[in-house]
């Protein structure tokens, strides 16, 4: 019995020792989870384990659309991520993907719409992006195609900023509460409430847990527009946006700020290049070219190479019968060039797409200009060959004002699909042909007009030489490659000179004249200077519909000295043609904006290009030119109307000739030898 009861005293002091040493444990242990608490894997065995989804990856693999993997988190989630550096890095990612399209100073001009759809796919949910441009006709005074669907932009003016300082830990109170909903103190939850109802955001469903700040008002806040409206898509049928995700100072929380709606074309660039500036670019890309080594020599390159060392060493003409020397930048290698391209040039059209897009131009209105080069140059018999081995030139001969019409959905506002299937051409050609992968497309062209064109032909077609209405710098147009093609409406497509001249300079008592619908953010500024506030400047809004109205418009443009074109909803207007149609001087007011035929013209002689921030001055600039300079540029711009008129069969030096020439000489100097 002795020896019995030591025993049960020495197991009692080893129950005491083992318990105190258990209890020491747990105690270390839920320490070490508490410190833990910013990296969302303190007190899991307390948690709900619904699943919610976070997205993890954005794919850059596809020009089309943004992919956005989704992870479930093994643990239930708390409201604090497993770690806020993924959260920076997503967001920093969106920020800076949408399609893979980025502009040439590295911005981003896209952003996604509310109602893009999102469909489950292998547990992942993928994003469609859309580019934040706008369904348009540029004047409704020329011509109503119903087109324009408004599309918004994400505000951007709030960011991330990227913090690896120590967070703040939180008591379990302020983590959750019993039935799994949003826990903190009341302010707080009315706070996020309010919140989540200004974004009209999904609340978190099945017993899911978020953790809030104290301090939500202190916390900056990321648009839904920069991390591009993911949507996950969890298995058991409980969905929501996870839209807004930062840190700050050592706070986090999951918080959405109000979307701000605004559309690209109504917000002025964010970056500006002058006219000098391009200037500048022209002559290094004349110097330098940045088309890539074919990957094979030809007989053709060799042709352009001697070509190109002909017009350097043109030369010197003062004066021409035929052409009027200061309108050019240097005559003598124009002359040169042009007479080679007569005697040298070869073009292979594809055969390849079907129609209306494909080889079914358009031949009457704002989008006429690519209608008319795409007719002549297939019913071309001097330029075009049978043979693509004797082709120095490749056309791809699409309408993109029939993509747009044929493809795109209305009120959509997603034009993936129109890229998509030029990109499936161009594929297609690629398979099908070997001369395009020889040097990457650089010695394939397209002419098209469509406002959209920019945005249809980027990346899969990104080498060609892109003969473009929309000539905007910021979206991609390459001085020195592309060339910026006039956009010419055309009224009478059996007749497209009717009307053509205006009166001479003494009957011209109008100094200035504009008029047209308010399209963009550019020209209600002109309105709001210059409407009703000076008999000398007749600017008008809208004019009424009708063939009286537009015979008025033709009046004013032939009785005015000088034609006021500011940009609308893009920074090309047809105006810029109709002006020299109708023999008046052009007023530029586009900023970024590449005049057509930049290459060989000098713009300077025969029109007057301003900066938009000039529009308060507009009168007193118009008023400093001398009488005499006005009449010299009146002179040259009847000079240049030649070069801006088609012609049922071309004419030397009419538009269609001027076009492929400006093709066939930046493609001179894009031209390197193997």
């Amino acid at each position: 019995m002795k020896y019995s009861s030591e025993f049960q005293s020495v197991c009692q002091i080893d129950k005491r020792k083992w318990i105190l040493v258990v209890v020491l444990v747990a105690v270390t242990h839920l320490f070490c989870q508490t410190l833990m608490l910013p990296y969302g894997n303190a007190l899991h065995s307390l948690l709900s384990e619904s699943n919610i989804q976070l997205p993890e990856k954005v794919s850059l693999s596809s020009k089309e659309s943004s992919v956005v993997e989704s992870t479930k988190v093994g643990e239930s989630f708390s409201g604090t991520l497993s770690s806020f550096d993924d959260v920076h890095m997503l967001a920093h990612r969106l920020k800076t993907v949408d399609n893979g399209d980025v502009s040439e100073d590295g911005e981003i001009d896209e952003s996604v719409n509310e109602k893009d759809e999102v469909k489950p796919h292998s547990n992942h949910s993928v994003v469609k992006t859309m580019e934040n441009d706008s369904d348009f006709v540029e004047d409704a005074i020329l011509e109503n195609d119903n087109l324009f669907d408004e599309v918004v932009d994400m505000d951007e003016e709030t960011t991330m900023q990227k913090n690896n300082e120590s967070r703040r830990d939180l008591s379990l109170e302020q983590v959750v509460k019993t039935n799994g909903e949003l826990s903190a103190d009341p302010e707080l939850d009315a706070n996020r409430n309010s919140v989540l109802n200004d974004t009209k955001a999904a609340s978190v469903t099945n017993s899911s847990s978020v953790v809030a700040s104290n301090h939500l008002d202190n916390l900056p806040l990321v648009t839904i527009g920069e991390i591009n409206f993911i949507r996950t898509t969890s298995n058991n049928s409980s969905t929501g946006d996870l839209t807004q995700l930062l840190p700050n100072h050592g706070n986090h929380s999951l918080v959405q700020s109000t979307v701000k709606k605004k559309m690209r074309c109504m917000l002025p660039p964010k970056t500006i290049t002058s006219i000098s500036q391009m200037e500048r670019l022209l002559v290094r890309h004349r110097a330098r070219s940045r088309a890539m080594r074919p990957r094979w020599s030809s007989e053709r390159d060799k042709e352009i190479l001697a070509a190109r060392l002909q017009i350097e060493n043109a030369p010197l003409l003062k004066n021409d019968r035929e052409l009027y020397a200061p309108a050019f930048r240097n005559m003598s290698m124009f002359k040169r060039s042009y007479e080679l391209m007569e005697r040298i040039l070869k073009v292979y059209v594809y055969k390849e797409g079907e129609k209306p897009i494909f080889h079914q131009p358009i031949m009457k209105g704002l989008y006429a200009s690519e209608g008319w080069f795409m007719k002549l140059m297939e019913g071309n018999n001097k330029f075009v060959v049978k043979d693509p081995r004797k082709a120095h030139l490749f056309y791809l001969p699409f309408s993109s004002r029939m993509l747009e019409h044929s493809l795109y959905v209305r009120n959509s506002h997603n034009r993936t699909n129109l890229r998509q299937y030029l990109k499936d051409y161009s594929e297609k050609i690629a398979a099908k042909y070997r001369f395009w992968n020889r040097t990457g497309g650089a010695d394939h062209f397209l002419a098209a007009c469509h406002d959209w064109a920019p945005y249809e032909t980027r990346h899969h077609m990104e080498h060609c030489i892109k003969a473009l209405c929309n000539a905007d710098v910021t979206l991609g147009f390459k001085i020195g490659r592309d060339v910026s093609l006039p956009e010419t409406y055309v009224r009478s497509a059996r007749n497209p000179l009717r009307d053509l001249g205006g009166k001479p300079p003494s009957q011209r008592k109008v100094l200035a004249f504009y008029a047209g619908n308010m399209h963009g953010y550019l020209r209600p500024i002109l309105l709001e200077h210059w409407k009703d506030k000076d008999p000398d400047m007749e600017i008008f809004g809208p004019m009424p519909s009708g063939v009286a109205s537009k015979m008025n418009y033709i009046q004013h443009m032939k009785s005015s000295k000088f034609c006021i074109c500011p940009k609308g909803y893009e920074v090309n207007s047809p105006r810029v043609v109709e002006a020299i149609f109708y023999e008046c001087v052009p007023v530029i007011i586009s900023d970024n904006f590449v005049p057509p035929f930049f290459g060989v013209l000098n713009w300077d002689t025969f029109s007057l290009i301003l900066a938009e921030k000039d529009i308060p001055n507009l009168k007193s600039i118009l008023l400093s030119i001398p009488e005499k300079k006005y009449l010299d540029m009146q002179i040259a711009v009847r000079k240049v109307q030649r070069h801006f008129l088609w012609h049922a069969k071309p004419v030397k030096y009419d538009l269609f000739h001027m076009t492929l020439h400006s093709i066939w000489y930046n493609r001179v100097f894009q031209t390197k030898a193997r």
